[in-house]
Order: structure tokens, then C-alpha cells, then sequence
């Protein structure tokens, strides 16, 4: 019986089959992310928001919809409790510290949730923290 086992195995060595694998060449790279310039790419909007209700993240996936198709978003007025705003201009999905050069006022959330805002300081337009 060891024999034949024997036999069996020296047989399946010799086309191969019990072989080494061959060493796994390096993945390709992965894609770009696409683009996301509008509202309808960005993850975590609320649905059903309603103006002026209160809510309750000014921080994070701080974008909601009303009923009728209204992008809104989670703000707090001079430290008073959060509620919906009209949004301006929500761009997509955009990085902070990226240029928004011409979007001045604008709005985008960030890859992680952030919410941002495009602001002109010392002479740059850049997506800044919506949040401050």
C-alpha cells in the first residue's frame, strides 16, 4: 500500500500538481475614486430633514433632504441648539485644504464625513472646516 501511495505521489510531483505555487505578482493599482462633484455621490445624507428642526451633528454628515428635494444642512446658530439650514451649493466630495477657487461659499463634505465650506483667507480659496 505504501508503494502504490508512494507511486501515486511521485506521479503527481512529476506533472505538477503537487508543486509549489508559482509567487503572486504585485496587485495592480487600484483605480482613481471617482469623481463626485454633486449631491447625489455623497454618502450619509439624511433624508427627511425638515427647515428649522432640530438635528444633531454640525460636524459630521451634517447633510439632509427635505421632502420636496431641498439639500439642508446641520448648523448651529450662535451656539443655540443645532436645526437645518438651506444649504448653498453642495459640490460633492471634496479634500480640505484643496483649492475652491471660484466656489467661494460653497459646500462639500469631505472623503471621512467633514463638513466644509469654501472660504477665502489670506489671498486662497481652499476647502476649510464647515464647522468653525
Amino acid at each position: 500500500m505504501r508503494i502504490a501511495l508512494s507511486a501515486v505521489a511521485a506521479g503527481l510531483l512529476a506533472v505538477g500538481v503537487l508543486s509549489a505555487p508559482p509567487v503572486a505578482a504585485e496587485p495592480p493599482p487600484a483605480p482613481p475614486a471617482p469623481e463626485c462633484n454633486d449631491p447625489s455621490c455623497v454618502p450619509g445624507i439624511q433624508p427627511g430633514a425638515v427647515l428649522g428642526a432640530p438635528c444633531t451633528n454640525t460636524t459630521y454628515y451634517v447633510f439632509g433632504v427635505t421632502s420636496w428635494g431641498r439639500i439642508v444642512f446641520c448648523g448651529s446658530p450662535r451656539r443655540k441648539e443645532p436645526r437645518w439650514f438651506r444649504s448653498l451649493e453642495l459640490r460633492g466630495i471634496k479634500i480640505e485644504g484643496a483649492n475652491c477657487s471660484g466656489r467661494d461659499g460653497e459646500m462639500a463634505q469631505a472623503p471621512d464625513g467633514l463638513f466644509l465650506s469654501c472660504d477665502t483667507r489670506n489671498g486662497a480659496a481652499t476647502w476649510t472646516r464647515g464647522d468653525i
